[in-house]
């Protein structure tokens, strides 16, 4: 049986999007992005995930473009892009929903029905002085019914974004 969650959280993103211009004011770096968290925490297959991404400070409208890799414990790669979306709710709060595309390979983990999945996520994040962020995030992975089995996941992951510059020493 299919969830009507993720069509709802994909429409939820699309409005924020819309309603972006007036709340996403502040200029930020491109990031390198750090993850830790669970795998699978609304089923019973559950594991330790980690990510890397890289988001870009490149603007599309008011979307970034970000891509990214996620593995965990029980041997699942899954390598995605997207855009997200930043909404500054004063100088230090950051809400990030984002939406993402890519491949997904189970390894001995959750078989989701396809090697093309969807990630839909909602951050919600605070923004430290040097611009670096630490977030909760929330997301649901499925292959949006391009098969017939569609069991889809959850993960909700913690994040610690550090602009890129750091890593060049600037």
């Amino acid at each position: 049986m299919k969830s009507p969650t993720p069509l709802r959280l994909h429409l939820v993103i699309i409005l924020v999007g819309l309603a972006a211009p007036c709340v996403a004011a502040a200029d930020d770096p491109d990031f390198l992005a750090f993850s830790l968290g669970g795998f699978d925490v609304n089923d019973d297959e559950g594991s330790l995930e980690a990510r890397l991404e890289y988001r870009s400070d490149l603007k599309l409208f008011w979307f970034k473009p970000f891509s990214g890799v996620m593995v965990n414990y029980d041997s699942v790669v899954y390598g995605y892009g997207g855009l997200l979306l930043d909404l500054y709710l004063g100088p230090r709060l950051v809400v990030t929903p984002s939406l993402a595309v890519g491949a997904y390979h189970e390894g001995a983990s959750k078989d989701l029905g396809s090697a093309i999945e969807f990630r839909s996520q909602i951050e919600v994040g605070f923004r430290f002085n040097d611009r670096s962020r630490l977030s909760l995030s929330l997301d649901h992975l499925s292959n949006a019914g391009l098969d017939d089995k569609n069991p889809g996941t959850e993960a909700l992951v913690l994040t610690y974004a550090v602009p890129f510059s750091v890593f060049l020493g600037h």
